[in-house]
């Protein structure tokens, strides 16, 4: 409330100034002060002054009812000071009233506020506070001491609360790792757990409806299915098991090249130094590629083991290798092919294969069974085309404490008498077989003869007398001699063993036991008994007969290997010599007919194409796109102008509504064959330049063409392969009918190349209309005078014919596409008044290309008077006086190749360009790991005499460097 005081002097001041405070007050206040309120206190006033006149000049509040000034005549010039002061006033009071009336207000509401808050002085008497709070907590806890020592819990209770927290503790955390394992499993094979879900879902439905047929058909179609995914599966994986393992070698040996770059240092190889026999065996290996027929070059030692079949060749080869390593079968061939057998000294016992670097344990019997089943799969793997024994070579070291030194081969057993389930031939091929590597004048023949069945019944010895008839390298082993002491006479067997009973010649005779006849028995057990057998026999024991040193295996190998090594060495300087005149000769030719060139084999020309291939693939993706559309285009109106105009453009001409046939016509295209023929354009456009690329690059100075058959196989191969992505298919159908819609041509460019694209197309067809007429025709008639060519009877026929038709053309200017009965009729009675006589299969054929021709002449002035109505069509739209329909036609047509190009271009360039790209290099690595693939498609002269300059340059090397370690163990 504003307070102001004045002296009894301004009463009349007073009076006013507390009017305005009042006013004031109000207009901050409007809900204490109403009308009726200000009313009153004017009443009041009117009251105390009543009967007086304002003899000042200040407001009378009640004159006429309402408030207003009287100022007497001679005071005017006062009263507008007054006014002024008042306004001005009034203005700062407005302000400062609200101001002050606004803070009385907000600090009342506030004490009142606080004076309903409840006293909280309390709680610093409860609470303590400071140290008062640690003294407190201290004697807590030593009232708790004191309560531990007086109170005893019952030890039951406490075993029994101790065992419920160790149950509640174990139940919790088997709880929570079960959740943590739902948790896993759920969030990483949610959806194997949905797959397993809905095969149990189904197959319950199944189950309970077993009875039914068709539940049972939907369980049996379902378990296919099952089956079939498997092994699509399983062949996904071992595909992608091939490829990490490639992947995982390629990572080994790039890392290796980076720890080699980063410690820049230089790392020499530490070479393991190679046993004489090792080194032997691989220049073996290397002329058993080279020269199979030992005609010219591979006259080096190795042991051949040959006998009848069953007579215990294997065994022997066996005993000597001390170690079970082959399949055995009772009476049933199970040496199928050739295994080289390289014997070696060594610390531990084991086999290993050439071309593998697992190494068998061979005191391991699980390591021999799958030594003996590698074996045997790999002879049935060498066994092609029905045949019974292969010319294959399967070659395996065996090294081990106390072998001897040698190389032996053992060959399938001579047969005398085939069975039905033997090849035709497999007699003549064993026994050529033998004879093949009998014939090398340095093999020593390791003759095995069945000692337990009589001698005449042999057949290995009559083909070792044709090889060697002066016995200078054959040794005669005979074997079972523990079953020929039972059943055969003694004094016979006594004349095999000194070489009185059979014509052929030998180094030596040796008698051997192989077994006891159990397949169990191990070659300690067998070499126990055949020492046991020789010590007790009685056969052997009496003087002058038999030599000590003509018994046991032990002997035999002794000796075999002892006569091996005088042979190398008596023949090695003569091979060695011989690789070097070839090798000679093959350099001197090489620099004769190809001088500029260096000698690459087969891998490296091979390598060599293949990066050519890769660099032409890579090319395919820097094309442009502008040149992938006009290709697109192009082939894309290749494949369908003809069906755009046999099938919507010919038919529609023909009906009454011609948009309405369009319509229909193009909407079952665009929904039924076009997708898949924009597929197989933009498939074929992209094999097209692809080629091409092929061929430019044939045309460079640098061009190799004996890189062309490879090329072209593998391009071939993988074009075969590639098929288009199915979802393109859908994508291009949706794209097409969206665009199809649209039947208004929005401006005069598309106007106009829509009449071009229109003549373009029909003038082709009417070259190739005009090309069938004039086969059907014949020439014309400077063409029969200047090139001396006369019609046939056919083709005079078909121009009297084509006269008549034109008539009737003629006549109909817009004549439908066939012939009326009556037409037919009169053609042929015009041509019958001339003397040809015709059926109305003749007239129709020519019909054709003729109704063609008018046909196609007619669009083509159509085409021609639409190309400046474009302004008529935009006003008029189909109801135009120039019928532009075709144009219209062509337009939209022209827009779906547009759109379809520029969709199959995009997938060209991001998805098919790739896959290409990859199927490609897939088929380049199949080829690499197929040797006859690469001498199929790598052929020449070039590339037969820089194979085998390659292998005679790297068997003559080995020779020396066998020869320089043989020269060193002398």
């Amino acid at each position: 409330m504003l307070r102001v005081t004045f002296n009894k002097s301004h009463r009349g001041t007073t009076q006013r100034v507390t009017y305005l405070c009042t006013k004031i007050i109000c207009s901050n206040h409007s809900t204490l002060c109403n009308k009726t309120a200000r009313r009153q206190n004017y009443e009041e006033y009117g009251k105390q002054t009543q009967g007086q006149h304002l003899q000042d000049g200040f407001l009378n509040p009640l004159k006429n009812g309402r408030f207003g000034w009287y100022v007497p005549p001679s005071r005017n010039y006062g009263m507008l000071v007054v006014r002024i002061l008042r306004g001005a006033l009034k203005l700062r009071y407005i302000v400062l009233g609200g101001a002050i009336g606004g803070g009385v207000s907000l600090s009342k509401k506030y004490e009142e506020w606080k004076d309903g808050l409840p006293d909280m002085k309390w709680l610093e008497d409860v609470l303590p506070q400071g140290e008062k709070w640690s003294n407190f907590s201290k004697k807590l806890m030593e009232v708790g001491g004191v309560m531990k020592d007086v109170v005893q819990i019952d030890p039951k209770l406490k075993e029994l609360s101790e065992e419920k927290i160790a149950e509640w503790k174990i139940w919790f955390d088997n709880r929570l790792d079960d959740a943590i394992e739902a948790a896993d499993y759920q969030g990483n094979n949610a959806s194997i757990i949905e797959s397993k879900d809905d095969i149990k879902s189904k197959a319950s439905v199944s189950a309970l409806g077993l009875s039914n047929d068709d539940s049972r058909k939907k369980y049996e179609n379902l378990q296919s299915q099952v089956e079939t995914l498997q092994t699509e599966i399983m062949n996904v994986q071992i595909k992608y098991q091939k490829e990490l393992e490639k992947m995982e070698r390629e990572n080994r040996e790039l890392r290796q090249q980076y720890l080699i770059l980063k410690t820049n240092k230089k790392t020499t190889v530490k070479k393991i130094k190679k046993s004489l026999i090792d080194m032997y065996s691989e220049v073996l290996d290397e002329l058993s590629g080279y020269d199979t027929s030992y005609s010219m070059a591979d006259h080096l030692p190795r042991v051949v083991v040959v006998g009848d079949q069953s007579s215990g060749k294997t065994s022997v080869l066996e005993s000597i290798a001390k170690a079970r390593i082959f399949p055995r079968g009772s009476g049933e061939m199970m040496t199928r092919a050739p295994v080289k057998v390289t014997l070696a000294e060594g610390p531990y016992h084991v086999a290993q294969f050439r071309d593998s670097d697992r190494e068998y344990d061979l005191n391991k019997e699980s390591d021999l069974s799958e030594l003996r089943r590698e074996v045997e799969l790999r002879m049935r793997a060498s066994v092609r085309g029905g045949k019974t024994v292969s010319n294959e070579v399967i070659s395996m070291t065996v090294k081990g404490p106390g072998l001897q030194r040698m190389v032996l081969v053992d060959l399938p057993g001579i047969i005398s008498t085939m069975t039905v389930d033997m090849a035709a031939d497999t007699k003549d091929s064993i026994h050529q077989m033998t004879k093949h590597y009998m014939s090398n004048p340095n093999a020593i023949i390791l003759c095995i003869q069945d000692g337990s069945v009589d001698a005449e019944r042999s057949n290995v010895t009559d083909l070792v007398m044709q090889c060697d008839p002066l016995g200078r390298r054959t040794i005669f082993v005979l074997t079972k001699v523990d079953l020929a002491e039972e059943l055969a006479d003694p004094d016979r067997i006594r004349k095999i063993l000194s070489g009185k009973l059979f014509p052929m010649k030998a180094l030596g005779y040796y008698a051997v036991v192989t077994g006891r006849g159990r397949k169990d028995d191990s070659i300690d057990a067998i070499r126990q008994y055949e020492e046991d057998f020789f010590k007790n026999s009685k056969l052997f024991h009496r003087r002058g007969v038999i030599m000590p040193h003509q018994v046991t295996s032990r002997n035999l190998s002794l000796a075999v290997s002892d006569r091996f090594w005088k042979m190398v060495r008596e023949t090695i300087e003569q091979q060695a010599d011989a690789f070097k005149a070839t090798r000679f000769n093959l350099e001197t030719e090489w620099k004769n007919n190809f001088p500029r060139l260096r000698e690459s084999g087969r891998d490296e020309l091979f390598d060599k194409a293949k990066g050519e291939i890769l660099d032409e693939v890579v090319t395919l993706s820097q094309i442009s796109a502008k040149k992938w559309e006009e290709a697109l285009n192009e082939k894309l109106w290749d494949k369908l102008s003809n069906y755009v105009f046999e099938n919507i453009y010919l038919p529609a001409a023909q009906s009454d509504s011609f948009n309405t046939m369009v319509d229909i016509k193009l909407r079952q295209w665009a929904e039924q064959a076009l997708p898949a023929k924009s597929v197989e354009a933009g498939w074929e456009a992209l094999q097209n330049e692809f080629i091409h690329l092929m061929e430019k690059a044939k045309k460079s100075p640098d061009h190799d063409d004996i890189f062309d058959n490879l090329k072209a196989a593998v391009v071939d191969e993988a074009i075969r392969r590639h098929s288009w992505e199915d979802k393109a298919i859908d994508m291009l159908r949706v794209i097409q009918l969206n665009t199809l819609e649209d039947r208004f041509v929005h401006d005069k460019t598309e106007w106009d190349q829509a009449v071009k694209f229109l003549e373009t197309s029909v003038k082709s067809k009417l070259a190739h209309t005009e090309e069938t007429l004039n086969e059907m025709l014949g020439p014309g008639q400077f063409t029969r005078i200047t090139h001396w060519k006369s019609l046939t009877e056919d083709q005079s026929k078909r121009r009297y014919v084509k006269t008549e038709l034109d008539k009737v053309l003629k006549n109909d200017d817009k004549h439908l596409p066939t012939l009326s009965y009556d037409e037919l009729t009169t053609v042929r009675k015009n041509l019958q008044r001339d003397g040809i006589e015709v059926d109305t299969d003749y007239i129709r054929q020519t019909w054709f290309p003729v109704y063609r021709r008018h046909f196609l002449k007619q669009a083509l002035h159509r085409a021609n008077d639409c190309r400046k109505a474009y302004y008529l069509y935009s006003q008029q739209g189909a109801e135009c006086e120039i019928s532009c329909s075709d144009v219209v036609l062509f337009w939209r047509i022209q827009q779906v190749i547009k759109v379809t190009s520029n969709a199959l271009r995009q997938q060209v360039i991001n998805r098919e360009a790739r896959r290409l790209d990859k199927e490609i290099k897939e088929v380049l690595d199949e080829f690499s790991d197929d040797e006859e693939k690469k001498a199929q498609l790598l052929t020449g002269k070039r590339v037969t005499l820089a194979e085998e300059l390659i292998k005679v340059r790297h068997i003559q090397e080995k020779l020396e460097e066998f020869i320089n370690s043989l020269n060193q163990e002398k």
